[in-house]
């Protein structure tokens, strides 16, 4: 059973009774070892949900309607997810959003399809601000299917920046969990350094289990015997934190070039030898320095001021503004006529523009590169959950520039 978790605004008690909740089914892991993901997307959307609902939530013709976060535990595992999708729909929830995992994305996104083929009064839209395995927005494309962060080679492409100008480096080492999302990230990894740097040496490319290695000591084994100066690689949530803090432990004292290195424990278990050798890619990180960006931070903080909640991602805060404007302007909660409306979505939020590519339902953003430093340091005004380590700014993407051709050839209803 889902636990109800709407966040009230002053509604008049008619009000309410005449327009209900518009219902938000974020499916994600909130048990077991990636738990700790789960919650922390959770705190993100329930804070832009906060939000909307501060201002009057959202406003439709016969009056308006708040918005209420419903979660549901999928346990990281594609059937839990299915079935949490069956139960959300059964109670009445039309808007899903799931993103730690792009398997299980790629599972709700064909259950989607057929639902809402067969069954056109019980259509269902997917919000994804994770899920970045490239497929979801090229061969596997949905219309009823909303991206909200950078797919995997869009990430890559953006390291790859900084790897371009690092002369010095020759020998790389390839590691990410094995499933679609890891496997995309190496095989990018390996065909942009092919374009970019032919003269690097791939010293190991490897694959291991998802959320299930406990001890990274052979593999930090490994990348120590491969005298690799640098490791790329697109591991999450425990798989990262264990990952980096064997490698240092090992002696490893390359660098890391990450898409998840600023969070969920990674920089503590990196500590000082992370000072300069660890970059990390993002849609924004906190240390942007804009009186936006800073504002915005600070009212995440405020909201949740323990150490281990400083986990605050943009794109989560577009995704639903993106969504509560489309709702607004489709005059509807109709999912077909939101669909029509999101993929038309131009949000600016905290300083930062995005919009969605009506082509492939792919999200267009800025990207950011930060490199980890001791705060105070120049540039690192803000550390990341206490640990008295964050992340300044080394490069920025333009939206222009991050943007990469789709081969989405989407099916409309």
């Amino acid at each position: 059973m889902a636990g109800l978790l709407g966040l009230a605004a002053v509604f008049p008690a008619q009000a309410q009774a005449a327009a209900p909740p518009i219902r938000l089914a974020l499916v994600e892991t909130m048990s077991g070892s990636f738990a700790n993901t789960g919650e922390a997307v959770f705190r993100n959307l329930l804070f832009a949900v906060d939000r909307v609902n501060a201002r009057g939530g959202v406003k439709l013709p016969d009056g308006p309607r708040r918005l209420e976060l419903e979660r549901y535990d999928s346990k990281g595992q594609n059937e839990e997810a299915l079935s949490a999708l069956r139960a959300a729909m059964d109670e009445g929830a039309r808007i899903v959003l799931q993103g730690n995992s792009s398997a299980v994305a790629a599972a709700l996104i064909d259950a989607i399809d057929k639902n809402n083929e067969r069954d056109p009064t019980r259509q269902v839209l997917f919000l994804n601000y994770s899920a970045v395995d490239p497929s979801l927005t090229n061969e596997r494309c949905s219309f009823w299917h909303f991206r909200f962060d950078a797919h995997a080679d869009m990430r890559v492409s953006a390291l790859m920046q900084g790897i371009k100008a690092h002369r010095e480096l020759k020998q790389v080492y390839l590691i990410g969990q094995d499933y679609s999302f890891g496997q995309s990230v190496l095989r990018e990894a390996q065909r942009q350094l092919g374009i970019l740097r032919p003269d690097i040496e791939v010293v190991g490319n490897e694959l291991h289990p998802l959320g299930k290695v406990k001890d990274f000591a052979p593999y930090a084994s490994k990348i120590l015997a491969s005298r690799a100066q640098a490791v790329i690689t697109g591991n999450w949530g425990n798989d990262l934190t264990l990952l980096v803090k064997s490698a240092r432990e090992a002696g490893f004292a390359g660098t890391f070039y990450t898409f998840y290195g600023n969070a969920l424990g990674a920089p503590a278990a990196i500590g000082d030898a992370g000072i300069g050798r660890v970059l990390a890619v993002a849609d924004w990180l906190p240390n942007v320095a804009t009186p936006e960006s800073e504002a915005f931070y600070q009212a995440f903080r405020a909201r949740f001021p323990k150490p281990a909640e400083d986990y605050v991602h943009l794109r989560m805060q577009m995704l639903v503004e993106a969504l509560a404007r489309s709702i607004e302007k489709a005059g509807s909660v109709d999912a077909k006529a939101v669909a029509l409306a999101l993929e038309k979505a131009d949000v600016t939020l905290a300083g930062r523009r995005g919009r969605m590519r009506a082509s492939d339902h792919q999200f267009q953003q800025p990207l950011t590169v930060g490199m980890m430093d001791r705060q105070g340091a120049p540039g690192v005004k803000f550390d990341v959950e206490g640990s008295g380590y964050g992340f300044r700014v080394v490069d920025t993407i333009a939206a222009e520039r991050a943007e990469m051709p789709t081969t989405c050839n989407m099916r409309r209803p």
